[in-house]
């Protein structure tokens, strides 16, 4: 859930989301699931020369089981913050081990 609630502060900014086939696409965030599917708006391919058919779409669904990586703007990124959060859902997860 941490993540799930970190990226949905990060609506309505660009992120640059790595496939597991190795396909990179930059484009706004505009919506995120639990499943952490991912709905983007004004999609760029950034290798467009090995993905040429990629060149007309312009929004896109990407399946939350296919992401390698989402690259987020470091200037959106509050690195402390999100340490404390991890911190805390790793205290709960230990806690409701016990």
């Amino acid at each position: 859930m941490l993540f799930f609630s970190f990226f949905k502060t990060l609506t309505n900014q660009v992120v640059t989301i790595e496939l597991k086939n190795d396909i990179r696409i930059r484009g706004v965030l505009k919506s995120v699931d639990q499943y952490l599917n991912i709905k983007l708006d004004e999609v760029d391919v950034l290798d467009l020369d090995k993905y040429p058919h990629l060149s007309s779409v312009k929004n896109m669904f990407i399946r939350g089981s296919v992401v390698r990586y989402v690259v987020l703007p470091r200037s959106e990124v509050d690195v402390g913050l999100l340490e404390d959060a991890t911190r805390r859902e790793a205290a709960n997860q230990v806690s409701k081990a016990r």
